[in-house]
């Protein structure tokens, strides 16, 4: 593996702020800024990105939001822009997750949008595509990530890309327990990877393909072993100091052996 790999743990709705700066402080203290070669994203609530970030000064971790509106202001109520969360500490920010698409009705055009705005802004967006069951197991996997990755990436340069990091994230395996094996995940990375090789070039092999969906401590060496798999985009595994630190080590340990 020739890829740095990037473990991002996206905390949803938990975590208040006393817990938050806790918890950073905990994994703060676990990960030793000479000895970790991979790159550690924390995702919290927009209530606590500041206080996040500030309790992650001198390590390795850094902080991405969970969502963000493509406006730089305006009367959008409720909504936060992307120089608001560069200024409050975020490196990165997580586009178009299933549950914003799937529970907040995000489309494919207000993703390409939010994408845009973030790269815009200086930050770094880690894009989310995903497939239902029902899409599985009537064969669209591919087309279905391919139609995300297609429309979200449609005004993208090739420099612009370099700074994308995509997550393969199947709804059925969100939260449920459920994995996709190595094979099948592997199949659909492998398969995202050879549609940016087409749209950019050689740019293709050096952007990160997460894979997000019940991952944790017993099954991330299966998956980053994959030779398109280049981190991970976890969620319940990320709320606890012990498996999400489990997880980087693992993911490191692998990518020194590769």
């Amino acid at each position: 593996m020739t890829r740095r790999p990037l473990i991002a743990g996206n905390w949803k709705l938990h975590k208040p702020l006393g817990e938050a700066v806790s918890f950073t402080q905990e994994l703060k203290s676990a990960l030793s800024p000479e000895e970790v070669v991979v790159d550690v994203v924390v995702g919290p609530t927009y209530p606590v990105l500041h206080a996040v970030s500030q309790a992650a000064e001198g390590s390795v971790i850094q902080v991405a939001a969970q969502n963000v509106n493509p406006n730089e202001s305006g009367a959008f109520t409720g909504e936060v822009s992307s120089a608001m969360l560069k200024e409050v500490g975020c490196s990165y920010v997580i586009i178009g997750h299933s549950e914003r698409r799937q529970i907040f009705g995000e489309t494919d055009a207000f993703i390409e949008e939010k994408l845009q705005a973030v790269l815009n802004a200086g930050l770094l967006p880690i894009l989310c595509l995903g497939e239902t069951l029902e899409e599985r197991e009537a064969g669209q996997t591919t087309a279905r990530v391919g139609d995300q990755l297609s429309a979200a990436l449609a005004n993208v340069s090739a420099e612009q890309a370099a700074n994308v990091t995509v997550a393969y994230e199947p709804i059925w395996a969100i939260g449920t327990g459920r994995t996709a094996s190595p094979e099948q995940a592997q199949e659909v990375h492998a398969h995202l990877r050879s549609q940016l090789a087409e749209r950019f070039g050689d740019v293709a092999n050096d952007m990160r393909i997460l894979y997000g969906g019940s991952v944790k401590p017993t099954n991330i060496e299966e998956l980053i072993q994959q030779p398109d798999i280049d981190g991970a985009l976890i969620g319940g595994a990320s709320l606890k100091v012990d498996s999400f630190t489990t997880i980087i080590q693992t993911a490191q340990r692998v990518f020194q052996q590769s």
